[in-house]
Formats: structure tokens, sequence, C-alpha cells
């Protein structure tokens, strides 16, 4: 009983702490906003200054029935008496710091305090719908009902939830018998059949041709982004997923491709004027010398050692092309402008051809990256990931793998860095941050370190899902943190690990950091 007691305390706590935050920061109008969006009620009553506090009641009401659901661990069954105990402190708790909260603010609103000097976002229309348009004491009272009631709910349906095993059995039971028909004769060799491969690769092909039409040039520029970052993210995911190697340095290779481009088509500052589709293979060339210029010398480190020399060497290469030193040469922190685009057939390219393009270009990368990963090459990668101390010593020649794995994760980025200066038509410094770098990598890791289709759908998730969440507003980077951390926990090991990659996206990073400072130590 005392540990259920704990237990609804300690989420009670900290359901009170992100609400008040939620609060605190002006969220909270935003989510009751969208939740009327949802249920189709109007946005403001006849007084434009006055919001339905019904989708603010029901947000409240979401918030305690969390609370309820997370005061019951997962994979325990405590005693109905527990539940009980569960979620009424936790609703209890909760309700009782935010109303304290709501009381302190209403209370200094009510003399006329003006809280948008410190907090921007909790303006007099906001802090009014907090209250409910009622006095502070009421409002305080309404949170600690609702938090209370909805949070006995919240675990009681949990409990509910928990006894309900007849439905889990039934599920599995048919994914057994799904597993034995998939294992099947008749359906391996319908799988096999090169003709339905055939079919099926011309009726995704087909619909690859189509999506670019009917998206719009909107969805085309955002999806090219994407396709974009399922480069890199490929490029990377060789070298950190495949081979092992903490590089934090990626936009180096993605910057160099792109001013390569830039600057061998852009009118300004140099005229060059060279075919475009010649400046991508250099654009891919230069990236690929620059790998091996800096991998040469710094190849031999391992772990967070070369995690931080990449790290610098990407900042270098930013610093330098924003320089006074190189403007002559870079244009500078201006950037280059008016840079060249590709054209077929007399036409320049379009939106569509461009999504067309890069939708090639991408299964193309996959096919490469599949191929690699299934060689001889993938599984002496595979195998410094997992120990190198151990390849090096069944005779895996690791300083040349890990060079060649650097060389074409710079490859993959130049072309990447080039696609992306021709179609903005423009590049500057300020696009290859390291910002860049951790984007990818979280990529590679959210998506599944050493898996190819957690790389596309990590870009997915990472840079497709920020735009359906623009109807946030200001706080759709906080919605979207959230939603990432909430991945972490539940699926720690990837959205799609590989195969090779069961034990967590991180174990391969802790096994070599661990090992190399052992070997430091020694």
């Amino acid at each position: 009983m005392i540990t259920s007691i704990k237990d609804g305390l300690r989420t009670g706590l900290t359901t009170a702490i992100i609400f008040t935050f939620l609060i605190l920061i002006g969220f909270t109008s935003v989510a009751a906003n969208i939740i009327g969006d949802v249920l189709g009620n109007p946005e403001a009553l006849n007084d434009e200054s006055q919001l339905p506090v019904e989708n603010l009641l029901i947000l409240i009401g979401l918030a305690g029935f969390i609370t309820g659901l997370v005061t019951i661990r997962k994979g325990s069954s405590p005693p109905w008496i527990d539940v009980l105990l569960r979620g009424l402190t936790g609703g209890i708790l909760a309700g009782l710091i935010v109303g304290i909260v709501i009381y302190i603010v209403g209370s200094f609103h009510m003399e006329g305090v003006d809280f948008r000097a410190y907090l921007p976002n909790l303006g007099t229309a906001q802090l009014g719908y907090l209250l409910f348009y009622s006095t502070p004491l009421a409002a305080s009272t309404t949170y600690l009902l609702y938090f209370t009631v909805f949070s006995l709910v919240g675990a009681l349906v949990r409990k509910t939830l928990t006894m309900l095993t007849g439905l889990s059995t039934q599920l599995k039971n048919l994914k057994s018998r799904v597993s034995n028909w998939s294992d099947t004769k008749v359906f391996k060799s319908f799988a096999s059949n090169q003709l339905f491969q055939a079919g099926l690769i011309i009726l995704v092909g087909v619909g690859l041709y189509f999506l670019p039409l009917v998206w719009g040039s909107y969805w085309n520029y955002i999806m090219g982004t994407v396709a974009i970052y399922i480069l890199l993210g490929l490029g990377l995911n060789i070298i950190v997923g495949f081979s092992g190697q903490l590089v934090l340095g990626y936009v180096a290779f993605f910057a160099t491709g792109a001013y390569t481009f830039a600057l061998l088509t852009a009118p300004e500052p140099h005229a060059v004027g060279l075919n475009l589709w010649v400046a991508v293979g250099l654009s891919t060339l230069v990236s690929i010398l620059t790998g091996l210029l800096l991998g040469l010398p710094i190849l031999r480190l391992r772990g967070d050692y070369l995690a931080i020399v990449t790290l610098g060497f990407g900042e270098i290469v930013r610093i330098l092309i924003r320089s006074d030193l190189l403007t002559p040469l870079t244009n500078g922190p201006k950037g280059v402008t008016n840079v060249g685009q590709p054209i077929w057939r007399g036409h320049i390219f379009t939106d569509i051809n461009y999504m067309h393009l890069l939708m090639l270009l991408v299964l193309a990368g996959l096919f490469i990256a599949k191929r690699l990963k299934d060689s001889r090459t993938g599984r002496a990668w595979i195998a410094i990931r997992e120990d190198q101390t151990v390849a090096q010593a069944t005779g895996v020649d690791t300083y040349k793998y890990k060079i060649l794995a650097l060389l074409l994760g710079a490859a993959f980025a130049g072309l990447s860095g080039a696609l992306f200066a021709s179609r903005n038509q423009f590049t500057g410094p300020e696009d290859f941050t390291l910002m860049v770098s951790v984007n990818v990598l979280c990529i590679v890791i959210i998506g599944g370190m050493g898996s190819l289709p957690g790389i596309v759908l990590g870009a997915f998730v990472l840079k497709g899902l920020p735009e359906l969440l623009r109807e946030l507003a200001d706080y759709r980077l906080l919605a979207f943190g959230a939603l990432l951390v909430v991945m972490m926990i539940v699926r720690p090991e990837g959205l799609w690990p590989g195969q090779n990659n069961k034990k967590g996206k991180m174990a391969a990073f802790t096994n070599s950091l661990g090992e190399d400072n052992l070997e430091e130590r020694a």
C-alpha cells in the first residue's frame, strides 16, 4: 500500500511539473484550440476574447487520464485497492499543485499584474482562459477535481486492460499462424517468382512516378528534403551503422559537395559555367577527396576521440567558407546565388522533375547500400563495429575498411550537397551548421543503426513529421521533442532495428567507447 502511494505521488508530481511548464509557456491554449479543431468547435464565442472552455477541460481530463495510466507500471497487476490509491494520490497531487499555481497566477492577474514582461505567451486572454473566465479559487478547484477524477478513471482502465489477457493470447496465436504460413513452400515460391517480383517493382515504380504529380509544390519540396536526408542517412549509416565510427563532422562533406557544385555552375563569383551533370560528378569526387584528406591521419583514433576530431573538422569547414580569407573564392557569408539547375530535353527541372530524380537516387542508394551490407566488405565493417580488436586479430584490415566506409559516406554526402544546392538555387554557410550532422546522426540512431528501412523511416520521422506538426505553431519543436523522448523510451533499439543490432541502438557505441578507454588505461 505504501509503495502504491509513493508511485502515485511520484507520477502526480511529474505530471504537475510538466503541465505547469506547459501553462507558463502558453502551450495549453494552443493544445485546447487543436482539440477544438478536432471536435469542430468554433475557436471563439460571441465575444472574441473568450474561447470555449470545454476544450481546456478536455485537455485537463486527458492529462489526468494519462497520469492514472502511468501510475501502474508496465507488466504489473496490483490489487484493486492499490489501483484506487495510485489513481487518487497521483490525481490529487497533480491537481493540487497545478491548482495552487493557477490560484497564485490568477490572483496576481486579478490585481493587474502583466505577466508578458516575464512570460511573453501568457497574456491577458490566455490567463482568462486558464481561469475559465471565473475566479482563481473556482478555477483551481476545477483543476483539482478534474485531475483527481480522470486520474482515477485512467488507473481503473489500465487495470481492466491488464486483465483482458484473452485478446493478447488470440493475437499471439494469429501471429504464430501467419508466421507458419509465411514459412510454407507455397509462399516462398510465390515470393521468389520473378514474374511476381517484376510486377511488384512495376507497381511501385508507377506509384512513385505519379505521387509527385498529385502532391503539389509544397509537399514536393518537403518530400525532396526528406529524400536528400535519406541519402545523407545512407552515407552516414555506412560510417556509423556498418563500421561503427562515430563521426560528428559529416556536414563537412555535405558542404563540400554543395559549394563545389555551386561554384562550378553559378554565374558568380567565378562564372565557370560547367555542365551540370559533370559538376555533380566533380562535387562527389571532391567530397571523396575531402574524406580521404580527413581519414588518412585520424582513422586510427576510435570512439570519443574520433568524434571530437571530426566535430572540429566540420566546424573548421563551416568557418572557412564564411571567413573573409576565402570570400573571393566562396563569396563569404553572402553565399552563392543563382546556382545552376539541370536541364532535361531543353527544359529546366521543375519540382516534379527534382522529385523523380531524387526518388531514383534514393532507390539506387538503397540498392548500393544493401549490396555493400551483404558483401564481404559489409561483413568486415560489421566485424569492426562489434569489436575492432577481435576483427583485426582475425585478419581484417581495419584501417583499409574504415577508410573505405568514410569515402563512401563522403560520396553520398557530396551528391546530396550538389542536389541540395541545385534545388534551392542557393547555398550559404548557415546551411551547414553542426545541427545538420546531429540531425543525420539522429536519423541513423532513431531509425535503427545498420538498418536501411530504418534510415528511410527515420528521415520521414525527423524531417517530415515536423511539417505535420505545424498546427502547433511555435510549439511544434517542443511537441516533436516530446514525441522523440517517448519513442526512445518505448523503442530504444530504433524504429526499425537492423538484424545485427538487436541489443539496442547505442550498444555498439557503448562497447567501443568502453574498449577504447580500457585500452588507453592499459
